[in-house]
Formats: C-alpha cells, structure tokens, sequence
C-alpha cells in the first residue's frame, strides 16, 4: 500500500515556530529531492530555494565534493564520543576554522546548533568570569541588542530580544541589559552604568536576521569591541546566521576589522548538511580553564554528537567548496545584481523597506492585521510560482544559497515580487496599490 505521508505529517508531526491549526488546514509540501538550488517535491514539482533551507546551505544541494566526503567518512566510522576520545576529522577542522577565524581565536568547541553554540559563548563567558576571582566574581549579567535572537535554548532566549518569541518564557529567564540596536551612545552608556557586573555583550554583528534583517550602522560593532575593551568586558559575536559569506566576507566581524572573544558558528558550517556548531575562544579564555583536576576549573558541558565525525567531514569539504570553487570571490557580481534587482522590489507600493547586507535580505511589507497572515499569503504565492520564501511577520526573507546562478537569482527576485503583488490584492481587494502602504 502506498504510503500517505501527508497524513502521517498531520497526524503525528509537530513543526517548528508553527500553528498546528493552520497547518493541517493546509496540503503540505513534501521535499523529496534537491540538486543546486532547487528543491523537488513527492509530485515532481520544483521549487527555487530561496532561504537555503533556514539559512544553512552554501553550495546548493547535493554538492559532489560534500556528498563524496560524507560516503568516504561512513566508510570509517559514522560517529565516537569526543568525551575522552578525538578523531582525525574534528582535529582537523578545528585547525581549518582557527586559520579562517579573526585572530586570536585559537580553540574550538563542537556542538550541533546555534542555539549551543552561543548557550556554551554564555557559560564559559560567566565561568571564566568567576574563576578569575576578586572583583571579576561579580560579572555575573549579559548585555545584548533588543531585537536580538540567539537560539531557543533558555540561555539564548535570556539574551533574545524578541517579544513574539520569548515573553511566554520571562519567568524562567537570567535577567539581562537591553541596548538599541546599532546605537553606539546607549552601548556605552550601559556598559558604564553595569561595568562592574557584565561578564559579557553578545552581538549578531552587521545584521540582525531574525529580527527582520535589521541591518546597524557602519562603524557600530568597531565601537562594540572597543568599548568592551575599555569597560572589560568579553565581546561575543554569533555568527550563526552572518558566517560562511552571507554578509560577502567570511564573517561579518572581518568587515569592521573586528576580533572578539568568543564567536559563535552554526547553519552553513557543514555546507548545509548536518547539524554542527562551534564556539571559538581566546587562549586567555581557555587558559582560564587549566588547572588540577581538584581545582574544578574543567568546563562541565558537552553533548553526545559532539563534533560528530560525519558533520567534520561534510565541513571539511565545504571548507574547501569555498577555495577551489572561489565562492566568495564570485559572489560579489551576485550581490551587486540581487541590489539592482530589489530596487524594483522597493519601489513598489506594496512594499514598505528592503534591508540587506550582502545576500541577507528583508523586505518590509509594513504593518498588518495579523489575522490576514500576509507574509503566509505571499509564501503559498511564491509556492504556486516555483520558488520557496519564508516570513518573519509580515517581513519576507530571501537568503538563497550562495551557489545560486544570476539567472536563478533574477527568477527568485521576480517571483518574489509578484507573489507579493498577488498577496496583497487579495488580502485588500478593495484597496488601490497605492494606498497598501497605509493600509493596516
């Protein structure tokens, strides 16, 4: 008998930062296949990925080099503790991550997502804090950006910043410093007022992407490092989302010549592939951690596929994805076109702003009854349309994968524009184009 996924998915699945009331109302998507940018359904439809598949992949879909490295790595083993035991593959990429890193990083620590990745920033920032003893005892608080979004886990979501996420979760939560995003008077003012009890500020640098793709001013994560330095604070950067050439450089830290303590890697590091994450520190921060085993200075934190051997491999062989197929020097030209190609995005009377760094992109639709689900309309429109987008509220999201061709991206951007312009006339049919951006 054939199997009927689709009602396997509504009878027993429960998906992520999504009402399970609509969602059975609706036929789902079942991803089958994919080859470069494209995805391909159980029906055989294809649809251009336009948000690389929560931000992660890199190279597109089914990339020789990451699928040869992931077999030749099953071949040897598929997964061993790194707790007591190392392997060749975790040796080697935390070398290769080092060498890409801004200097100073010099160790690494594995585990699966962004959300650990800055949870383990936040525990060894306040570890470190207190075993360096005297006054530093009392750097127990984090400041962060509103708007901000760190993860899901309750560490991450104490630094979050965004209402619609974490209010419901308050009452479990460390309490936290605030500061506007990319305001350089009121990071200083609060790093002042609460100097004597901040172990540490963590930052998405150049672009906050959850928050709609809010993209600082120049020059605002430079004055972020430098006012860390004078106050002593720790600066963490998560680049989970920026890192691996979103932003058109490696990471975004490099754009404003910046180095912080601890920085945060998750989504394109395997290329996409598989979970994997990682937090690179200092030498002074690690050294904070050495001492007798009856000291107890050991960082306690860990996670059983730690720097598993399988997600070594595939970041291995993104890693050199990126070299010998010159990813990020031929992206610029990409860039530059998908900024041509959003000025006609712009211009349109249904669209209220278009935020960008690089390929992050965020187009505003404005304010909106949150009953007629807009963003949603224009997702199942750009669905019917061949190419899959995803809303932050009523904020589309365009993130293809740094592999996407011109042609592709000039597809994804049309696409986008119309389902955007069909989503609206239904949504206010009574309304004339110009009137849309008034209209909630």
């Amino acid at each position: 008998m054939p199997v009927n996924h689709a009602q396997l998915d509504r009878d027993h699945l429960w998906h992520p930062f999504t009402q399970q009331q609509g969602w059975v109302e609706e036929e789902p998507v079942m991803i089958e296949r994919a080859e470069g940018a494209t995805l391909i359904d159980s029906e055989g439809r294809r649809y251009l990925d336009g948000v690389s598949s929560l931000w992660c992949n890199v190279h597109g879909h089914r990339h020789a080099g990451i699928d040869a490295a992931v077999r030749e790595q099953l071949d040897r083993v598929a997964h061993s503790t790194m707790l007591g035991l190392s392997h060749p593959g975790a040796a080697e990429l935390a070398a290769r991550l080092v060498e890409l890193a801004p200097p100073g990083l010099s160790r690494v620590f594995y585990s699966e997502s962004g959300s650990t990745a800055t949870e383990i920033a936040l525990k060894m920032a306040f570890q470190y804090q207190r075993q360096r003893g005297g006054q530093h005892v009392r750097r127990t608080s984090f400041a962060h950006l509103r708007e901000a979004y760190h993860g899901d886990t309750l560490g991450s979501v104490s630094v979050g910043g965004i209402d619609l996420f974490h209010d419901a979760y308050r009452p479990l939560l460390f309490q936290t410093h605030a500061i506007e995003p990319g305001d350089a008077g009121d990071l200083e003012r609060v790093l002042a007022t609460h100097e004597e009890e901040l172990a540490a500020l963590i930052v998405e640098p150049l672009v906050q992407g959850a928050a709609g793709m809010l993209v600082h001013p120049p020059g605002f994560l430079r004055a972020a490092r430098e006012l860390c330095d004078r106050h002593g604070v720790l600066l963490i950067c998560d680049e989970v989302a920026t890192g691996f050439g979103r932003t058109g450089t490696m990471f975004a830290c490099e754009q404003e010549d910046v180095a912080p303590d601890l920085l945060c890697l998750g989504k394109g590091l395997t290329g996409g592939y598989m979970p994997l994450a990682a937090t690179l520190a200092t030498e002074r921060i690690y050294e904070g951690f050495l001492g007798e085993p009856e000291e107890y200075r050991t960082f306690f934190h860990g996670h059983t596929y730690t720097g598993n051997p399988l997600a070594c491999a595939a970041a291995l062989a993104s890693i050199e994805a990126f070299e010998s197929e010159r990813t990020l020097e031929r992206l610029g030209p990409k860039i530059d076109l998908l900024g041509e190609l959003l000025e006609r995005v712009e211009a349109m009377p249904e669209v209220s702003e278009v935020r960008r760094r690089g390929t992050m992109t965020g187009i505003d639709l404005g304010e909106h009854d949150p009953a007629l689900r807009l963003g949603h309309r224009v997702t199942l429109e750009a669905r019917e349309r061949g190419a899959i987008v995803r809303p932050l509220g009523d904020t589309m999201i365009l993130m293809p994968p740094l592999s996407i061709s011109e042609s592709e991206l000039r597809r994804l951007v049309s696409i986008t524009a119309d389902a955007i312009e069909a989503a609206c006339a239904s949504a206010y049919p009574a309304a004339g184009p110009a009137r849309l951006r008034h209209a909630a």
